[in-house]
């Protein structure tokens, strides 16, 4: 009892010693604070910042000349390849002639009938004037002279319209091209049967250069668009294009057309441009993608489309960070996209500076250590660079 009662105190001064020790332990071991994660910021400044619109369209021809018959008769024969370029006033086809030189030859001949009887009912007309001065003919007789000399002259007018009109269908059988420009299939062969009554389409001509571009636009941006002077050609919104494949056409058009009203189906507007195509590059039908100029917006903010996001209200946000590091969220007034980048016409100040890398990391309100990103490029970089 008096052993147990001894080993006591040394127990407890073990146990206190190892209880020091593990206190000593632990603070020692105590975690470091976590140092703020890192963001990518690139700091925004307002620029002259040129406005265009990117829309969808198709290729269509100048002037489009179907070749439709004018006259009843064979077709002789086929005067152009098809797919050549032809010019206006080529011909084309060649109809049967022989019916209608006869009928010019009888109408020439019955002109000249009338012609003959006109002089003399006008001889006639004269003689009984003169006689019935000498009282050696009636009134009435002379008064008939005088309307047959009349019906003579109406009869030779009648005549010289049907020569006309001979004339005229006989010019039909040289079927020529309305129009310059480049031919289609034929659609008749030699030795088929057309006919005028029921204007028989022979091919058709397009005029491909300069050539048309009709566009589509969604209604609300049209505004921008129609403000372009299109009643003056040197102030009109230029137009530039990108194929199909990606390649970019070289050559620079107008707007010539602006719709007057929205289709209410689609809510979609209309618009029309003209380009030069020397070389035929552009055939009708083609699908092609246009930029076409809608002014410059000399105080915008370009911001990386990245850095945006858009809450359940659908509204455009962006995460800017002050000067002591720490992360406020926007709500952004953006109004088109560009190369990239959205153009912020509200909701960002000049020179504040917004999150475009490490959006995951950055919440509103927490601390960060912001890295400036390279500028971006300028806005005439942009303008120059447009397709």
């Amino acid at each position: 009892m008096h052993a147990h009662t001894a080993s006591t105190p040394a127990h407890l001064a073990c146990v206190l010693a190892a209880a020091a020790l593990a206190g000593c332990s632990h603070h020692a071991a105590a975690p470091k604070p976590a140092a703020p994660p890192q963001v990518t910021v690139l700091t925004v400044h307002g620029a002259s910042v040129p406005l265009y619109a990117d829309l969808p369209g198709r290729t269509s021809p100048y002037l489009v000349a179907e070749v439709r018959a004018r006259v009843d008769g064979i077709v002789e024969q086929r005067l152009f390849a098809e797919g050549a370029d032809v010019r206006a006033g080529e011909p084309l086809y060649r109809i049967d002639p022989a019916e209608y030189q006869a009928q010019l030859n009888s109408a020439s001949a019955a002109e000249r009938k009338a012609e003959a009887n006109l002089d003399f009912t006008r001889v006639q007309a004269l003689r009984y004037q003169d006689l019935l001065a000498a009282n050696a003919v009636s009134r009435q007789a002379t008064d008939s002279a005088v309307a047959a000399a009349a019906q003579a002259v109406a009869d030779v007018k009648a005549a010289q319209a049907a020569v006309a009109l001979a004339r005229l269908n006989l010019g039909y059988t040289r079927v020529a091209a309305p129009i310059a420009g480049r031919s289609s299939t034929s659609l008749v062969t030699q030795g088929a049967y057309v006919q005028a009554s029921q204007a028989t389409l022979l091919t058709t001509v397009q005029q491909l250069d300069p050539i048309y571009v009709d566009l589509t636009e969604a209604s609300p941006g049209t505004a921008g668009v129609r403000a372009g002077s299109l009643a003056d050609p040197a102030h009109a919104p230029k137009v530039t294009l990108t194929l199909e494949d990606g390649s970019v056409y070289p050559l620079p058009g107008r707007l010539e057309f602006s719709g007057t009203s929205v289709d209410p189906g689609t809510g979609s507007f209309k618009l029309r441009a003209l380009f030069p195509n020397p070389k035929n590059q552009l055939l009708p039908g083609m699908y092609v993608h246009a930029r076409v100029e809608q002014g410059l917006d000399r105080n915008a903010l370009l911001v990386p489309a990245r850095a945006v996001a858009h809450d359940p209200q659908g509204r455009a946000t962006a995460l800017v960070v002050d000067a002591g590091g720490k992360v406020a969220q926007r709500i952004l007034q953006a109004g088109v996209m560009q190369d990239g980048a959205w153009v912020v016409t509200g909701g960002l100040r000049d020179g504040e500076r917004v999150v475009v890398d490490g959006l995951q990391q950055a919440r509103p309100g927490m601390n960060v250590r912001a890295v400036e990103a390279a500028p971006p490029a300028p806005a005439s970089a942009l303008a120059s660079n447009q397709p």
